[in-house]
């Protein structure tokens, strides 16, 4: 298993025992008259950390890219007067010195920026001999080794106040979200490091405000720590992200709504239905198991006529079929889909290891 030296975030007048730890704010500080507006009617609905980014990584030349150091000095008034703490993205090390500079209190770092070794390698030696907490968003694409590569390197620079933040993948295929949450990936962080917080970024996720409130109850629902929300005094006015941003007053609804299960105790009843669970799982591999063997064989047939391994038409035909089929059991075609196309390519693996004996 991979390791990690963790110590809690250790947030000054933060309960991070109590769920969500919240971080909400503006996608980017735009004026100091926005983000002072912003941080009271936060603060007047009991958040306690602040976020607003300074400096915008763009997609493209010519968009707003943040006002940048100007822009400091509004969080250190947000802090004075407030209270609050505050926290901005680092993609740079000069963005990390004058973040500490200003006072600065937690710093998170980009998905684009965690998709690049050599970036993350450059953030990490700037932050050695530092005591900040730091959060590391997911990488852009699906990839939690690239992931876990971009927590380790800001670990060994010696910062164990470490988090993750789980702000879906891209994807060429737009359907709901802007970021495919692929649950599975943060799920399976969690599981390597059990004492790593996981912090939901439903803005990101969603990409639309109304998608906010039934993501935030999907991350609480699965044991995530807490959130960390783009809220805009003005939304639609917003220089960036218009879309994603909720006005503090529907932030402070939408977690008010929230319901935080946090019995972790194991019923006998619960107990018996994960029995059944492991039962029908060692049932599935034994069907798998006699379905690779059914596979062996047919290898051998088309090996002893001279026959391509990869019959297209019956692939497709496979997988339209149990796609149907799927739907009828009231299950996602999509999920069957992928379930046979993993299936399909072990088969065609144990299939060419006959074939090219």
């Amino acid at each position: 298993m991979d390791d990690l030296r963790l110590t809690s975030l250790n947030l000054p007048g933060i309960n991070e025992n109590k769920r969500p730890l919240v971080i909400a704010g503006p996608c980017s500080a735009e004026t100091e008259e926005q983000v002072m507006t912003t941080a009271r009617q936060l603060a007047e609905k009991g958040c306690k950390i602040f976020r607003a980014g300074v400096w915008k990584p763009r997609t493209k030349p010519g968009g707003f890219e943040g006002m940048g150091e100007a822009a400091l000095p509004w969080l250190q008034r947000v802090k004075e007067e407030t209270g609050m703490l505050v926290s901005t993205e680092v993609a740079m090390p000069k963005h990390v010195e004058a973040s500490l500079k200003a006072g600065v209190d937690l710093l998170w770092v980009g998905a684009r920026t965690t998709a690049n070794p050599f970036a993350m390698q450059e953030l990490a030696d700037s932050l050695k001999g530092v005591d900040i907490p730091v959060l590391v968003k997911n990488p852009v694409n699906p990839d939690i080794e690239l992931w876990i590569g971009a927590l380790e390197r800001i670990n060994g620079a010696g910062i164990t106040r470490l988090g993750a933040i789980h702000r879906g993948f891209s994807s060429i295929d737009q359907k709901i979200y802007r970021n495919a949450p692929m649950w599975h990936i943060p799920i399976e962080l969690h599981r390597r490091f059990p004492n790593l917080p996981v912090i939901c970024d439903p803005s990101h996720i969603g990409g639309r405000r109304d998608l906010i409130a039934p993501l935030c109850q999907q991350a609480m629902d699965m044991g995530f720590s807490g959130l960390i929300v783009e809220s805009h005094c003005n939304p639609d006015c917003a220089w960036s992200d218009a879309k994603q941003q909720v006005m503090p007053d529907v932030l402070d609804f939408i977690l008010d709504r929230l319901v935080i299960r946090e019995n972790v105790e194991m019923t006998e009843s619960l107990s018996a239905l994960r029995k059944q669970i492991d039962e029908l799982d060692n049932e599935l591999m034994n069907l798998l198991t006699r379905r690779m063997r059914v596979s062996r064989e047919i290898a051998t047939y088309k090996k002893e006529h001279d026959m391509a391994v990869v019959q297209t038409g019956r692939y497709s035909e496979i997988l339209d079929k149990r796609g149907a089929q799927g739907v009828l059991c009231g299950m996602d075609a999509e999920f069957v889909k992928k379930i046979y196309e993993a299936i399909h390519e072990e088969s065609v693996r144990q299939q060419m290891d006959i074939i090219n004996k």
